[in-house]
């Protein structure tokens, strides 16, 4: 299983979605709390080039946003990429 991570704030909404997806199929996840870490900030717009959470990875590939990780499960893209 490839691991999934996922950049978030505690106060988003997207965020609290994406980890319910994620916990929902039972895949297992790092999550980078950005909402008081300047630093892990810095780095997860480094790793993505974005300023938005969440920021999600399977593996070395990023996914993107809350809506992405959806739009791949609705497609039945997201469990091949674990």
């Amino acid at each position: 299983m490839n691991q999934t991570e996922i950049y978030t704030k505690d106060y988003c909404p997207y965020c609290h979605r994406a980890k319910e997806l994620l916990s929902i199929k039972g895949i297992p996840f790092i999550e980078h709390d950005v909402t008081k870490n300047s630093a892990l900030e810095t780095q997860m717009r480094q790793r993505t080039g974005q300023q938005t959470v969440p920021q999600i990875f399977i593996g070395t590939r990023h996914i993107g946003g809350c809506d992405d990780l959806f739009a791949l499960d609705e497609q039945g893209k997201l469990d091949p990429l674990l």
